[in-house]
């Protein structure tokens, strides 16, 4: 069987019909209807991604995501009936790499999990694509393809599969200003849609890692109604 996918989800509808497609796609597929249930099975075997409801019973999947992020760094899909942007970037800032609305068409779930399993296993190792940079240095942040490792003056950071991506883009084009729409497109390899503030919630949280203060940062640098740009 292929990668371990964690389905916290106490609508065991909706968690049953997610474990058969996962399945088809040979997946291995681990069920939790609860937040304490999920961390029990995340403790005996992390899995390589995680797919979150918000409305859990015990609490919300919001504090289950930022409870996984203190120790972990497999991709995580929240799933959720609300779609108010703020409950999008609520998610994203605690460190979830994608989110889905529902109703949702499994197909597009299972897409979205295979886009963020390549993202993983291309950023979690190995050497990179020959003629490419496998190390990155600015003004002591240092960045490695190969580790997926990220330093800023000797202390590690712990960053995302998404986060370091980001990152790694925004450094291998220092100097010039990436649109946000490139940056999205790049990393997330879709359409970029009008109102996305999918990048502006990823650029907090990695300024919130790179202890950066708001109003002037060090690394990354806000160019407005364009885009971000490391000097």
């Amino acid at each position: 069987m292929g990668e371990r996918i964690l389905v916290v989800d106490d609508e065991q509808e909706i968690a049953g019909l997610v474990e058969v497609y996962l399945k088809s796609e040979n997946y291995t597929v681990v069920k939790a209807g609860d937040a304490q249930t999920a961390l029990r099975l995340i403790e005996q075997e992390p899995p390589e991604l995680a797919i979150l409801d918000v409305m859990l019973p015990d609490t919300d999947g919001f504090t289950l995501c930022r409870k996984i992020r203190e120790q972990y760094l497999f991709p995580i899909i929240m799933l959720t009936a609300r779609v108010e942007d703020m409950d999008k970037i609520t998610g994203l800032t605690l460190g979830a790499d994608d989110y889905i609305t529902k109703p949702f068409n499994p197909l597009e779930l299972v897409a979205r999990v295979k886009t963020q399993l390549r993202r993983y296993t291309r950023w979690g190792g190995g050497a990179p694509p020959a003629g490419q940079e496998d190390e990155l240095d600015v003004r002591g942040l240092h960045i490695c393809r190969g580790s997926h490792t990220c330093t800023v003056n000797g202390e590690k950071l712990s960053l995302t599969p998404t986060e370091f991506n980001i990152l790694w883009y925004l450094c291998e084009r220092r100097g010039r200003v990436v649109p946000s729409e490139e940056l999205f497109e790049a990393v997330w390899g879709e359409k970029y849609l009008d109102n996305n503030n999918t990048v502006m919630a990823h650029i907090a949280r990695l300024r919130e890692k790179l202890h950066e203060p708001p109003r002037k940062p060090r690394f990354i640098k806000t160019v407005w109604g364009v885009g971000y740009t490391i000097e």
